[in-house]
């Protein structure tokens, strides 16, 4: 998964999603899942709140020590379950790419958020770093999806316009956000052949597919990219993802 990935400062995605709200108080993570990133951020001192739409997530999520206690919300991103101006800061890491009805999730956002608000985004690129297990890992799914029965196959999750700069810009400044800035950080997701694969199938949803051709498509990958490893086994896998940034109007969400 993202948390064993580090970018090359040292720091995991979920960290630099955690930096990017250091100074705010009340922080929102908006698609918490198992509550990895707001272990982090309580653990930083904020006063965190998670909302996700998954049960069985947050399930998980309220297992972690920090966590006893912190607000666990099971809600829809375009229907927020909070008050307005219920938070300082909002963070979201790989969700807000797949969650539709965009511009409502953009309008929800502004009005949980307080004037001055703060929102920082990890998006996938959607491309490798140039290390060759990724590319690897890509080629081998993409006709297994592609080829799938109508049964398996996965519809198209979230709106491309989260994929670019412009495009979450047209998301975003309507619901009063500013222009965000943008940064792409190369993250390393190596290990032993194994490790990668489990590392990257979690960024993946394989369940539709049969189990035969998973495992068909893990055995495939494994002895492929052992050809890559070093001499001390370590295969190189590079991820880049994108951190957008920005704030809402001191004016706030117009209501």
């Amino acid at each position: 998964m993202m948390s064993h990935g580090r970018a090359p400062d040292g720091r995991s995605s979920y960290e630099i999603l955690r930096d990017h709200v250091s100074g705010h108080v009340r922080v929102l993570d908006l698609g918490c899942g198992d509550g990895f990133l707001l272990d982090l951020l309580v653990k930083s001192g904020h006063q965190a709140a998670g909302v996700d739409l998954s049960s069985a997530d947050l399930a998980l999520a309220r297992q972690r020590p920090s966590l006893r206690g912190v607000p666990l919300t099971t809600g829809r991103a375009q229907e927020l379950p909070f008050a307005d101006d219920s938070f300082d800061a909002c963070v979201s890491h790989m969700a807000f790419m797949l969650m539709p009805d965009i511009d409502q999730v953009a309008a929800e956002l502004a009005r949980v958020l307080a004037p001055g608000g703060h929102l920082a985004l990890i998006v996938s690129s959607g491309q490798a770093g140039g290390s060759g297990s990724y590319e690897l890992f890509q080629k081998l799914i993409r006709p297994a999806f592609d080829g799938a029965p109508p049964e398996q196959q996965i519809p198209p999750l979230g709106d491309k316009r989260t994929l670019h700069r412009d495009g979450i810009d047209e998301i975003l400044v309507p619901a009063g956000f500013s222009p965000i800035a943008w940064d792409t950080e190369p993250i390393d997701l190596g290990g032993t052949a194994e490790q990668v694969w489990s590392r990257l199938s979690m960024i993946y949803n394989f369940m539709p597919l049969d189990p035969a051709v998973v495992r068909s498509l893990e055995a495939e990958f494994l002895t492929q990219a052992a050809k890559l490893a070093d001499a001390d086994g370590r295969v190189p896998c590079t991820m880049n993802v994108h951190i957008a940034d920005t704030s809402l109007s001191q004016l706030g969400f117009s209501r």
